[in-house]
């Protein structure tokens, strides 16, 4: 099943009661959006009190904690529904969206990040040299995926290649420069048991397979040093491409820096950070969150560190009008507890990504994920309390122990585009009714003329 995941491109048509409108039908095909813009600017404004006459009951924790929410008017962001809107909150995995925009504004929708081989310096040596594609194949390249667009059987054919112009015979020791990223590899403010749980792991410029230890693994255990296990996987397909040729590689691999002028002798390009963005909002990857702040950082004259990509995060928001002078940031993919934004905070930074003036953060929507059939909101929107949002709900969502949460966007009846953060802290731990309550609330945005 696909969905049009830009549901309003033109006015709304007029149609007998009976009729759903067309952006509000079942989806029939997915494509990725250019914006959700331009839609009818006359389309009716829903009323604040119709409006919180639906949501009042349905943000209702099961257990105890509470909700905060806003809803706006993507148009004129006016707020038609406010509950505690600009208190902080412990996002959770929202803290996505906030990166989402830092990278693509400072690193830019197009760009890629090159993985290298240089010439090492002593002639019998190589150095794989990270440069922040932690989504590399172990194969060959795939230029028409995300994940292992970059190979590593491709990188190394080129520097055989290139070795082999050369004349070089070996034996050649594979070395390891992952000197770009700075800091400590793990956040002190993660808990461990997520650590081993595989919600992240230690971070590298460089890693095979989003930094887990198969292609397509969602869960379990990650790699304790991934950038090593690239290395040496590079090092195995360097001997495989060389032995024909007469080159031998040693299968021992260490970390030592690239000279500063060192001869590059091959190198691939990962895919682009618009494709990566999508990937991290869509999948809610914690790994490439963390990786993606610190590449804003590096391009932003920054250090690729936890410091350095919360200030960049903090940074491309206040650029962007965001009052950030609240907001307490700990990370950039929420898996900290010390976070703290608004829910405020977040409907203006989807509203940004909707409808704001930097066009290039329409390369984020088609990361959202889709109510019913997309990403993290896949199995979710099945019942018949929110069933009306299935494929017209875009929202990141966002969960930890006693954490939810959901900003997004959404077409109306009445064909007009709402942005709304809803965040839940203090909840009961595994408390089903919770999702429940906040899928509810953006399916009564979706069915809403509230007029």
């Amino acid at each position: 099943m696909a969905v049009n995941v830009a549901p309003a491109f033109f006015a709304p048509q007029q149609a007998p009661a009976a009729q759903t409108p067309p952006w509000q039908l079942a989806p029939e095909q997915l494509s990725l959006p250019a914006g959700v813009a331009p839609l009818d600017p006359s389309a009716p404004v829903p009323s604040p009190a119709k409006l919180g006459a639906l949501l009042d009951p349905a943000l209702k924790p099961d257990g105890g904690g509470t909700f905060t929410a806003v809803v706006q008017d993507a148009l004129s962001g006016d707020v038609l529904y406010e509950r505690d809107g600009g208190r902080n909150r412990v996002p959770a995995s929202n803290m996505k969206l906030l990166t989402a925009v830092a990278a693509l504004r400072a690193a830019g929708p197009e760009s890629r990040f090159r993985t290298e081989v240089v010439a090492g310096a002593k002639p019998s040596t190589v150095v794989l040299r990270g440069g922040g594609d932690v989504l590399l194949g172990e194969g060959i390249s795939e230029p028409d995926e995300v994940m292992g667009r970059a190979g590593l059987e491709t990188l190394a054919a080129d520097t055989v290649a290139a070795l082999t112009a050369q004349g070089a015979k070996g034996p050649l020791t594979v070395q390891l420069d992952d000197s770009l990223f700075t800091g400590p590899a793990l956040n002190p403010a993660w808990d461990l048991a997520d650590v081993a749980a595989g919600e992240t792991a230690p971070l590298f410029p460089l890693a095979m397979h989003g930094g887990r230890n198969a292609p397509g693994t969602t869960g379990g255990p990650r790699p304790k040093d991934a950038a090593l296990d690239a290395a040496q996987a590079f090092a195995r397909k360097l001997q495989a491409a060389g032995a024909p040729k007469g080159i031998k590689v040693s299968a021992a691999v260490v970390r030592a820096k690239a000279p500063a002028d060192a001869e590059v002798l091959a190198a691939v390009e990962s895919a682009t950070v618009r494709q990566q963005v999508d990937l991290m909002l869509e999948t809610s990857d914690n790994y490439l969150a963390e990786v993606l702040g610190r590449m804003a950082s590096l391009a932003s004259g920054g250090a690729a560190s936890n410091d350095g990509a919360t200030a960049a995060v903090r940074t491309q928001l206040g650029e962007l009008g965001i009052d950030t002078a609240s907001m307490r940031l700990s990370d950039v993919s929420g898996l900290s507890l010390a976070n703290q934004v608004s829910a405020r905070q977040f409907s203006e930074v989807v509203r940004l990504i909707t409808s704001g003036p930097d066009t290039r953060l329409r390369a984020a929507l088609a990361g959202f994920p889709v109510a019913g059939l997309t990403g993290t909101l896949d199995d979710r929107y099945g019942d018949a309390s929110t069933a009306g949002g299935a494929g017209l709900v875009r929202a990141k969502t966002g969960t930890l122990n006693s954490v939810i949460a959901l900003s997004g966007y959404v077409v109306d009846a009445d064909g007009r585009l709402l942005v709304f953060s809803f965040i839940g802290n203090g909840l009961t731990p595994g408390a089903a009714g919770n999702k429940v309550a906040l899928d509810r609330a953006a399916s009564a945005l979706a069915s809403c003329g509230c007029r």
